[in-house]
C-alpha cells in the first residue's frame, strides 16, 4: 500500500521521522513504540505488504484477556519507522517523545489478508515482552467518522496474566532497543530536534530539554500564499451554504460529510477557549468542560477554528435530536466537535488562502486519536456518488466546496448544501396541547417569512420527547397572544384547538415534500434553534409536491400519544413512516396471518399483548380470517391493504411478526427466514461472517438469499420459496443448514436454543419456520428503545457501517428515498422449489 497519507501528515524538513517507502521484500516484523504525544498511548504496527499496519493503542497493550484495549487504526508506516526513537518537535504531527517498547515477530493464524478484510485477525506474537496469541476486532463503524476502531484482546493461553497479575507496562516501562526509559530520551541532547527550525532546517538542540512541561510554542511554519499576520480578530461571520437539489460536478469540488449539530466558531488565545454561535453568541459554558479542555490542550498561541458540536448516536450518525436532549439533561459526555476549516492561527489570518491549503493545516492540529476533537475529512469523488452514499447510510448529507476558494462570510455560493430529506428551521406561531399528555403540546404550527410576513405551512405532530413536549408547552403557554401571527387566512381545520404564541423560536424540521397547497407533508420536529432569529427563517428551497405516498380512511384517536418516549415518534409519526415505506412493505404483510406485539403505553409502558387473535374494539380493517386447519378455534389476523395497517398502528402494534406463507396457500410457505441471534461478546463482523455463510449454504442448493438486519441484535437470512413444498420439508431443511453450520463450526455456531451455551456463539434460528411460527416482517419497528425497523439491504451494504439496530423510524426514510431501487428487488421473482436433499 502506498504512503501517500503518512507522507502527507508530516513536514520531513522538521521531524526527524523516516520519509520510507513500502518494501519489495515480505517480512513479518512487529513493533511496539511508546508514543507520549498528545497523551500517552502506545502504537501497534504489524508487518504487511511491505509497510506497517498501524493502531494506536490508546491504554496500552494487556495480558489480561478479560481487558479489550480500544485500538484506533491510523495510516500504514514505512518499515523504516520501525527502528525509530527520537522526538517528534512539537507542532509537528504526533508532536511527542517515542521510544521503541517492543519488538519481534508475529504469525498471522489463518489468511492474514482475509481476516484483515473482515475485521478479526489472530495471530502470535514473539516478541522481548509480548508473546503469545492476540485478536484485533474491527468495531462497529460510525458513518461519517475518521476514526476506525478496533479492540486488542489477549488471547488466554500460557502468556495470559490474570486480575492480580503485576501489569506489563508498568512492570517492563524501558525502550527494547536502547533500555532507556520516555523521560531520558526527552532529556537526551542527542534525540532533541528543535521545533523552531533555523534558516528553514531542523537542527539539533544544544540544551537539554527543560525538565518542566509547559505549552508547545507556535511552530514556525512555511505560510501558505494568502496568509497574512493579523490580529485576533473578535467574530468572523461564517460562509455559509446554498442548499441545492445535488452536489455540484467538477474535479474542482471536495465534499464533506454533513453534521447535524450547533455550528460554532471557536477562538482560542494562549490556552482561553470561546465558542461562538454563527450569530456571534458566546456559548462556551454551554457545553461543559471536556471540549473546552481539548481545545486548550493543543500546542497553538492563537487559532480561530470553524466547525460543528454533535451528539453520536450508537448507529455512529450525528442527531440534533439527541444533542438537544443532553443540553436540556445537563449531559456532555457524548459532545464531539468536529473540525472543519481553519481561518486564523498563531498572529496569521487565513482567510485568503484557499481551502486545501487551510484543511491541510487544520488537520494536522487536531490529534488523530482525541476523543472529543476530530477532522473532518473531505473526499474528491464524484459529489453525486457522495451524496448516494450518505443517503444510504441515512445521514442528513453532503457539503461541496471549492477546493482553491478563500473562506468568505455569507452565501456567496462557494460552498453547496446538498441533503437527504428537506430539513430547514421553521418559526413556531402556535400550538395545539397534547389529547394525551398533560401539560404538554401536541402539535406546533410552523412558518416562514417572506416579505416580512409569517406564512403558515402546517402543523408538525411528531418528534417530540415527552420531556421536549413538557418544555415547549411551558415555553409556549408563556407566549400567547390573542391574534394570529400568520398573514395568512387559516382555515376552519387549522384553526381548531391553536393556541397562537409570539413568533419568536426557531425549530428544527424534517419533512418529506410539500402538499399541493403548500404544507408540509410527513414532517417531524427536531429540535429548536436558539443560534437563529426568527427572522432570518426563509424557505430554502422551492416548493416540490410530494410523491404519491398512500392514504388512510383509518382515523387516529389521540395522534400525539407518543409511543417512543426517548425518539420522540408519536402514533401520527409512526402512520407516516408506514405510509413512506409502504410500497416496499406490502408483499411482506398483506395477505399473511400475523402475530402482532401491541403496547398501548409505548414501550416504556408495562403493558405488552402478543396477539394472534383478536381483541375487543379491534379496527375493522384488521380481517379476523379462519385457519383451515383449526376451523372452530380462533380465527387469526391479516391485513389487506395500507388501512389495515394503519389500523395497526391505531391498537398500538409495534411489532408486525406475518408468517411465512399467503393465505391463498396456507400449507405452502413461499419463505425461508434463518434468524442470526448472537450470544453477549459476539463481534458484529462474526454475524456479518455468518450471514455469508449462510448465504453460500443455501446459493449451493440452488436457492437466492437475501439479507436483513433484525431491527434487535442481528440478522435475518431469507430464502424466497415457490410455494410447493410443505411446512415440514421447509422447516426440516432450514434445520439442516443451522445444524450444518454449527457441526462444522461448533466453537461459533449454535443450533439449539439452550441460553447457557450461547455465550460467544450465534445461534442459527430455524425454529421460526414452523407452521403458526413467524418472524418480524421487513420495515416492521420493533418494540423496544431506539424505535429500529428490521431493514432489507443489498448484499454489497452489509458492512460494519451498519449494524443491526442501525435504522430507524426516523432514519429510514431519506435511506429509501435515495435508493434507485428496492434494495430486495427481484425477491419473488427469484423464487424457486425446495428440492428434497440426497440423505
Amino acid at each position: 500500500m502506498a504512503l501517500e497519507t503518512y507522507q502527507a501528515k508530516r513536514d520531513f524538513k522538521i521531524t526527524p521521522e523516516p520519509r520510507g517507502k513500502p518494501a519489495r521484500v515480505k517480512g513479518n516484523s512487529f513493533v511496539i513504540q511508546k508514543h507520549n504525544a498528545t497523551r500517552l498511548h502506545y502504537d501497534f504496527r504489524l508487518e504487511m505488504d511491505g509497510v506497517l499496519k498501524s493502531w494506536a493503542v490508546t491504554k496500552g497493550p494487556s495480558l489480561n484477556p478479560e481487558d479489550k484495549r480500544l485500538a484506533v487504526h491510523v495510516e500504514d508506516h514505512p518499515l523504516s519507522y520501525g527502528d525509530f526513537e527520537g522526538i517528534i518537535p512539537k507542532g509537528q504531527y504526533g508532536g511527542g517523545t517515542v521510544i521503541v517498547w517492543d519488538r519481534g515477530t508475529w504469525m498471522p493464524l489463518g489468511d492474514p489478508h482475509k481476516a484483515y478484510r473482515k475485521g478479526h485477525m489472530e495471530f502470535e506474537l514473539d516478541g522481548e515482552k509480548l508473546k503469545g496469541r492476540w485478536h484485533l476486532v474491527r468495531m462497529h463503524g460510525k458513518p461519517g467518522e475518521k476514526r476506525e476502531n478496533w479492540l486488542l484482546i489477549k488471547g488466554d493461553d500460557e502468556e495470559a496474566r490474570h486480575e492480580g497479575s503485576p501489569d506489563i507496562l508498568k512492570e517492563r516501562p524501558e525502550s527494547a532497543k536502547t533500555g532507556r526509559e520516555l523521560e531520558e530520551v526527552a532529556e537526551n541532547p542527542d534525540a532533541t530536534w528543535q521545533s523552531k527550525p533555523q534558516g528553514g532546517k531542523a537542527v539539533a538542540a544544544k540544551t537539554k530539554a527543560p525538565a518542566r512541561k509547559a505549552k508547545a510554542p507556535a511552530l514556525q511554519r512555511n505560510w501558505p500564499k494568502g496568509a497574512k499576520k493579523a490580529a485576533m480578530p473578535e467574530f468572523i461571520d461564517p460562509e455559509l451554504a446554498k442548499l441545492k437539489p445535488k452536489p455540484p460536478a467538477g474535479e474542482r469540488w471536495i465534499h464533506e460529510i454533513k453534521f447535524d449539530g450547533y455550528r460554532l466558531q471557536v477562538k482560542i488565545e494562549d490556552g482561553r477557549v470561546t465558542m461562538l454561535t454563527r450569530g456571534g453568541l458566546d456559548w462556551t459554558e454551554k457545553f461543559g468542560r471536556d471540549v473546552v479542555d481539548a481545545f486548550a490542550s493543543l500546542p497553538i498561541e492563537t487559532a480561530v477554528i470553524d466547525g460543528e458540536l454533535v451528539v453520536e448516536r450508537d448507529t455512529g450518525a450525528s442527531d440534533f435530536s439527541a444533542l438537544q436532549h443532553d443540553l436540556s439533561e445537563g449531559r456532555y459526555d457524548r459532545f464531539v466537535f468536529y473540525a472543519f476549516d481553519l481561518i486564523h492561527l498563531d498572529g496569521y489570518s487565513l482567510l485568503n488562502v484557499s481551502l486545501l491549503e487551510r484543511k491541510h493545516l487544520l488537520e494536522k492540529l487536531i490529534p488523530g486519536n482525541s476523543e472529543k476533537l476530530r477532522y473532518s475529512t473531505h473526499f474528491n469523488e464524484n459529489g453525486g456518488l457522495v451524496l448516494n452514499h450518505a443517503c444510504r447510510l441515512s445521514l442528513e448529507g453532503v457539503v461541496s466546496k471549492l477546493s482553491d476558494s478563500k473562506y468568505v462570510s455569507g452565501r456567496n455560493g462557494e460552498w453547496i448544501k446538498s441533503k437527504c430529506s428537506q430539513r430547514q428551521e421553521f418559526v413556531i406561531g402556535g400550538y395545539v396541547p397534547s389529547t394525551a399528555t398533560k401539560n404538554a403540546i401536541g402539535s406546533l404550527a410552523m412558518g416562514y417569512y417572506e416579505d416580512g410576513a409569517l406564512k403558515h405551512v402546517g402543523r408538525v405532530g411528531t418528534g417530540y420527547t415527552v420531556a421536549t413536549a413538557q418544555m415547549l408547552y411551558e415555553r409556549l403557554s408563556a407566549m400567547e397572544m390573542k391574534q394570529s401571527s400568520f398573514d395568512d387566512k387559516l382555515t376552519a381545520e387549522e384553526r381548531r384547538g391553536l393556541h397562537y404564541v409570539k413568533p419568536q423560536l426557531v425549530a428544527e424540521v424534517e419533512f418529506r415534500a410539500w402538499s399541493a397547497d403548500g404544507n408540509l407533508r410527513h414532517a417531524a420536529f427536531r429540535g429548536l434553534r436558539e443560534d437563529k432569529p426568527a427572522k432570518d427563517v426563509v424557505r430554502e428551497m422551492e416548493k416540490t409536491t410530494a410523491k404519491n405516498l398512500p392514504k388512510s380512511a383509518v382515523t387516529l384517536t389521540h395522534p400525539d400519544r407518543i409511543y417512543w418516549p426517548d425518539e420522540g415518534v408519536t402514533k401520527e409519526g409512526l402512520a407516516n413512516y408506514y405510509a413512506q415505506v409502504w410500497r416496499f412493505m406490502a408483499p411482506y404483510v398483506v395477505n399473511r396471518p400475523l402475530a402482532l406485539l401491541r403496547l398501548p403505553d409505548g414501550v416504556s409502558g408495562h403493558q405488552r399483548f402478543f396477539q394472534k387473535h383478536a381483541w375487543k374494539g379491534m379496527n375493522e380493517h384488521i380481517e379476523q380470517i379462519t385457519d383451515p386447519k383449526d376451523k372452530g378455534g380462533e380465527k387469526l389476523l391479516r391485513v389487506t391493504d395500507f388501512d389495515g395497517v394503519v389500523a395497526l398502528v391505531q391498537s398500538a402494534v409495534l411489532e408486525i411478526h406475518p408468517w411465512g406463507t399467503t393465505t391463498d396457500n396456507w400449507e405452502k410457505p413461499d419463505m425461508i427466514t434463518m434468524d442470526l441471534d448472537p450470544g453477549e461478546d459476539v463481534p458484529w463482523e462474526n454475524v456479518i461472517a455468518a450471514a455469508y455463510e449462510l448465504k453460500e449454504r443455501i446459493e449451493s442448493e440452488g436457492l437466492a438469499a437475501f439479507v436483513k438486519t433484525s431491527g434487535g441484535k442481528g440478522l435475518h437470512v431469507v430464502t424466497p420459496l415457490e410455494p410447493k413444498a410443505g411446512w415440514a420439508d421447509v422447516k426440516g431443511f432450514a434445520k439442516w443448514l443451522a445444524d450444518s453450520m454449527s457441526k462444522d463450526e461448533p466453537d461459533r455456531y449454535l443450533a439449539t436454543a439452550t441460553k447457557a451455551k450461547r455465550s460467544g456463539k450465534i445461534f442459527i434460528d430455524y425454529l421460526r419456520n414452523g407452521r403458526g411460527n413467524t418472524a418480524v416482517a421487513a420495515y416492521s419497528t420493533r418494540a423496544r428503545p431506539g424505535a429500529a425497523v428490521s431493514m432489507p439491504l443489498e448484499w454489497s451494504e452489509l458492512t460494519t457501517e451498519i449494524g443491526p439496530a442501525y435504522f430507524t423510524v426516523d432514519n429510514t426514510p431519506a435511506r429509501l428515498d435515495a435508493l434507485s431501487r428496492d434494495p430486495w428487488d427481484g425477491f419473488f421473482a427469484a423464487a424457486k422449489p425446495l428440492q428434497k436433499r440426497k440423505r
